[in-house]
């Protein structure tokens, strides 16, 4: 439940936050819902969308909200564990895979350089960013080419993969198959529960 007090976004802590105004400092603290992360007003980073910033008095509120310090303004005056970070840049991948999404605009996000998020995400992950990215989309190409009538291109959009050449090029290179071979594979097993025909448009 929501147990922190909700502060209000007022145009005077609004300026605070988009003018990086450090003498506000410890006054409040805001998070940014999409990231999962919070910030000082002094932080650095790109101003959020103002929709999805809230604000706390203390960092311990944010904190108990599920919030994770910053790894930029370290709002708590520690570093945020590498560990916790790629882990909230994981979950984002997974929640918005269908999105437009690039190194550097991750890396904006979540407050960090790309050349230090590649370099960390792939230490922990096993996987450069984009690689995971990819994985989550494909996997997710695979449960849509097996339960539904979508085309093979609506499949690849749905998933954040508008080019259809380059989304069957990339699914026949991971999965040794065509979306289409994928899904006539799944029409003869029982995992297949819709009838019709298909094919790579």
């Amino acid at each position: 439940m929501n147990m922190a007090k909700e502060e209000a976004l007022t145009e005077e802590r609004w300026q605070a936050i988009i003018g990086n105004d450090a003498s506000y400092d410890f006054k409040f603290f805001y998070a940014v819902k999409s990231t999962g992360i919070f910030c000082r007003p002094s932080c650095k980073s790109k101003a959020p969308n103002r929709a999805n910033v809230r604000i706390f008095r203390t960092a311990t509120e944010a904190i108990r909200e599920e919030f994770r310090p910053c790894k930029r303004c370290k709002p708590t005056g520690e570093r945020l564990p590498d560990r916790e970070w790629v882990d909230a840049i994981a979950r984002y991948m997974e929640r918005h895979y269908d999105s437009a999404m690039t190194l550097n605009m991750l890396a904006e996000m979540f407050h960090g350089s790309p050349y230090h998020l590649h370099r960390t995400f792939k230490k922990i992950m096993k996987a450069t960013p984009v690689a995971y990215l990819q994985g989550i989309r494909l996997d997710k190409a695979r449960e849509q080419l097996a339960r539904t009538n979508m085309s093979v291109a609506e499949v690849g959009s749905s998933v954040g993969l508008p080019n259809p050449s380059y989304f069957i090029s990339l699914f026949k290179r991971t999965f040794g198959m065509t979306p289409y071979e994928y899904r006539k594979r799944m029409m003869g097993t029982e995992i297949w529960t819709q009838g019709g025909a298909f094919d790579e448009k």
